[in-house]
């Protein structure tokens, strides 16, 4: 169903939380949140997917040069962690008694063949 007022999309992540890239060169790995971008569905993780970035010369940095920044990541690639088990969890939202919209983390159930 489509949102009727706030266009944006409700995301699975924030910023602050710790996750885990589940796909990408950067698999496995796992990092903090610093940045989500909402309408690219991208966010930036602290101290993953570094990427090369030419500085041209300017009036604050004289010399110019070469700088490593960190690269964004699409938020289908990253998983939360649960802060109760540290493990990589999927998420819900559900209304708490006061009627607002809190997360969850869904548990982990096993299927037996």
């Amino acid at each position: 169903m489509e949102r009727k007022y706030n266009k944006q999309p409700k995301l699975h992540i924030k910023k602050g939380d710790k996750v885990r890239v589940i796909a990408g060169n950067e698999k496995g790995r796992e990092g903090m949140i610093t940045k989500v971008v909402i309408e690219k569905q991208r966010a930036i993780v602290e101290g993953l997917n570094k990427v090369t970035k030419h500085i041209k010369p300017n009036a604050q940095n004289n010399l110019g040069g070469i700088e490593e920044i960190e690269a964004s990541i699409h938020i289908s690639n990253l998983m939360v962690i649960d802060p109760a088990t540290g493990q990589p969890r999927r998420t819900g939202k559900k209304r708490n008694a006061q009627g607002k919209l809190e997360r969850y983390f869904k548990q982990h159930t096993s299927v037996k063949k």
